[in-house]
């Protein structure tokens, strides 16, 4: 049986949690991060002292904000590294289980959850329909999955686009350098080209002007660090799989789940469904 993980991306991502642990992230920051991922989730439905997974939890910084609204809450992670730092950050949190396994491992019972969400973690594996699928399967029917990939720039322009591309060329090459190289040069895309652009763009909307169109447009209000972290996380994995609206909604349904529905806002894609 083929595992449903690459090894190297692994512990590409274990370097980056352990280098970027978030300990310097502001509460409002992070809590405006949360609220946009978590936007369409449906808090309301759960049940009281709900049972759910964070699936590839990395620093534990989504699991810091659901542990106190759940009854328990199990953090999946495939690196021992990311883990043990998941582990420091959520230590005041005594409802957190932690499990060190893959999507296709994770050591719980099938239809025994009552949520789970999966945050920018199955467009990083090698078969993002199956990662779904293996969520799907803990969940109880009428349990909601939130889930965040990675969009195809399905409601953007041509030449937005193009940019992507000529980026998506620079990550292939940089993603498989050796980590000092990697981490040396994604900060230096993070410098020279997230934070003038971010800068730029929170310049616009101050002035009240549109700066939707401009690349990297949602970093306008993020800190440097939080653009670090993602050049990293961007320009140092070797896997990215990217998805237009109507192909997760059909990922998603194909797995078992229904009402599916997407956040108007970004990142894009954020979706939830329910399992039937």
């Amino acid at each position: 049986m083929i595992r449903n993980i690459d090894e190297q991306v692994v512990r590409d991502f274990g370097s980056e949690w352990q280098r970027f642990d978030q300990s310097a992230l502001t509460t409002e920051e992070l809590a405006t991060a949360f609220n946009r991922y978590f936007a369409i989730f449906p808090w309301k439905s759960l049940p009281a002292d709900a049972r759910g997974f964070d699936l590839g939890c990395g620093s534990g910084r989504w699991a810091a904000l659901v542990a106190p609204r759940v009854g328990e809450l199990h953090c999946v992670e495939p690196s021992s590294v990311a883990l043990d730092v998941a582990k420091k950050n959520l230590s005041p949190f005594t409802n957190c289980r932690f499990h060190l396994a893959s999507v296709d491992s994770t050591p719980l019972d099938d239809n025994s959850m009552d949520f789970g969400y999966s945050l920018g973690v199955l467009h990083h594996v090698p078969d993002t329909a199956a990662g779904i699928r293996s969520c799907v399967a803990k969940l109880k029917p009428g349990a909601p999955l939130l889930l965040y990939l990675y969009y195809a720039f399905d409601n953007r322009p041509k030449w937005f686009v193009a940019i992507w591309r000529i980026s998506d060329y620079l990550r292939q090459i940089v993603s498989r350098c050796p980590y000092p190289i990697k981490y040396g040069l994604s900060q230096s895309v993070a410098m020279l080209v997230y934070l003038p652009l971010a800068r730029l763009s929170g310049a616009l909307e101050r002035r009240g002007l549109s700066a939707e169109h401009i690349p990297l447009s949602s970093y306008g209000t993020k800190s440097f660090y939080t653009m670090r972290t993602d050049a990293l996380d961007r320009f140092g994995t070797r896997i990215e799989h990217r998805f237009t609206k109507p192909q997760i909604s059909q990922m998603m349904e194909a797995a078992g789940l229904i009402k599916v529905r997407f956040s108007d806002q970004a990142p894009y894609w954020c979706a939830v469904g329910v399992k039937a």
